[in-house]
């Protein structure tokens, strides 16, 4: 069905974005119009996703031209949830931002900035247009940079440097691998190109684009073996920034390969082997380098590759419980990553450092704030009934099914490491009492002294995204209906291509 107000999600950002450049130097007003951008923007997604629930796929041809010719904006239930998310967690920093950033950042341009990364954002996920998706990356790549150097310190420019050299790696071989498509081919439209690459005899060639594919979305994605980026990057720029970065910017690539090789390139058993090898090395690796770390942002930034690890096993299993518990867990993830920066970002307000060496006593402290930081931190592990622990259950019931007994060894691994990083966290952190110690990075408590006003703009977006959290882990049996409905939609496409060409491919 065709429904113009899919873009709207899209246009919202654009709109705030531009709107906030008038106010280059007043940064009050910019703090103002982002927040109320960001509900505008709530708004409107979940309106979309309310119509796609309850009506279908819509669709919407750019400039009335037809598809396969002309650009397509799809919203089925993956885009559409993908969308709602964004706008919770871009509301949640927005309104952390408001005290969260220095002012010195805002004066060149961050919420502007940051309200086209939440556009790119959107327009990847509702484009059905692979050529489209690239641009989309760019746009999402580009403001990325610019927030991640927002500030200019030494350490911000290194992580930029190394997160921008392997994001035009990544993107290179994402064009390579368009080429290639429309080269064998001849269109870019998604719903096309699922019809004529499964129409191929030379499955060779399909199998060595679609690596193209592994690679390029591989490395966005933070994927072994070329995830190193990540943990080298994200605990650099501020922790309003690391939070959209750690919730979404990996997630777009995973979102794009689980678009991708559901529609486009089906697995086979090599392709299925392949992300299978590489979602086990991922696990592992993001496992060992949590468990060695003592910055919590360095940890957060490990988890982040142990746990894509979780979902591109599930995709690798390529059964519809597996692309439950996968999209599940996807889903669990963007919040609570998320949430877990932002909360990073609080304790260094609380006591000036990251390192668990020199921090201690905040329960004692603060044990409200303690404890609504535990109902994220016990939902990042799967503490029974939060959250992470449902999409594990799927996980484990595909692995057995299909005897993918190595892939369950490795979840198990990274359960237990992440169980293990974040209680030595919760001891270090809360229930120690503090050290003294002394130095440049131990700084005062800039917390106690703010304003009631200004101590809720930090802590109000971490109990949202919290509540959403426990509803996810407390009401898991209404996410398992969306997820279960989108695997199915995975496992048969023909949903998509027939909304979007307007063909009945049906069997």
């Amino acid at each position: 069905m065709t429904d113009n107000t899919l873009i709207f999600p899209v246009l919202v950002h654009l709109f705030t974005a531009i709107v906030t450049l008038f106010f280059w130097r007043k940064t009050v007003s910019q703090r103002v119009i982002s927040i109320m951008g960001s509900v505008v923007a709530m708004g409107v997604s979940i309106e979309l996703f309310a119509k796609v629930w309850t009506g279908g796929i819509l669709t919407l041809q750019a400039a009335g031209w037809d598809a396969p010719f002309g650009i397509s904006f799809v919203a089925d239930v993956f885009s559409s949830s993908m969308v709602l998310l964004t706008s919770f967690s871009g509301f949640a920093v927005s309104l952390y931002s408001a005290t969260g950033v220095a002012r010195g950042r805002m004066l060149y341009g961050y919420f502007p900035i940051f309200h086209f990364l939440l556009m790119g954002l959107n327009g990847a996920f509702l484009t059905g247009d692979i050529f489209n998706l690239y641009v989309w990356f760019e746009v999402i790549i580009i403001a990325s940079f610019v927030l991640m150097t927002l500030g200019g310190r030494k350490a911000q420019i290194e992580g930029s440097v190394k997160y921008m050299a392997m994001n035009i790696l990544a993107s290179t071989f994402f064009l390579t691998g368009i080429g290639i498509l429309y080269g064998i081919t001849g269109t870019l439209n998604m719903a096309d190109l699922s019809l004529k690459i499964g129409a191929l005899e030379n499955r060779k060639l399909v199998d060595i684009t679609a690596i193209f594919f592994v690679i390029g979305f591989g490395i966005k994605s933070a994927v072994f073996p070329l995830y190193f980026w990540l943990p080298s990057s994200y605990h650099t720029p501020p922790s309003a920034v690391a939070a959209v970065f750690g919730g979404l910017l990996t997630k777009v690539g995973i979102y794009a390969l689980f678009r991708i090789f559901t529609l486009i390139f089906i697995p086979d058993d090599f392709l299925s082997t392949l992300l299978i090898v590489l979602a086990i090395f991922t696990i592992l690796t993001g496992t060992f380098g949590a468990v060695i770390k003592n910055n919590i942002r360095r940890v957060f930034s490990y988890l982040i590759v142990c746990h894509i690890g979780f979902m591109i096993g599930g995709l690798g299993m390529y059964s519809e419980i597996a692309l439950t518990g996968a999209l599940f867990y996807l889903f669990h993830d963007i919040l609570v990553k998320t949430n877990s920066f932002l909360i990073a970002g609080l304790i260094r307000k609380l006591r000036g450092t990251m390192n668990m060496d020199k921090l201690g006593g905040l329960y004692a402290e603060y044990p409200l704030l303690s404890l609504l930081m535990a109902i994220v931190l016990f939902s990042l592990v799967g503490i029974p009934p939060l959250s992470g622990f449902w999409p594990k259950i799927y996980l484990f019931e595909a692995g057995f099914m299909d005897h993918h007994y190595l892939l369950i060894g490795a979840i198990i691994i990274g359960s237990f490491a992440t169980l293990y990083v974040i209680t030595n966290l919760w001891a270090k952190v809360f229930w120690k009492d503090q050290t003294t110690a002394t130095g440049e990075e131990l700084l005062t408590d800039d917390f106690k002294p703010m304003t009631r006003f200004r101590k809720a703009l930090l802590v109000t977006p971490i109990a949202f995204l919290a509540a959403i959290t426990l509803y996810i882990g407390l009401g898991a049996e209404n996410i398992t209906l969306v997820v279960q409905h989108i695997a199915r939609e995975m496992k048969d496409p023909s949903p998509y291509v027939e909304a979007v060409l307007g063909t009945n491919v049906s069997p």
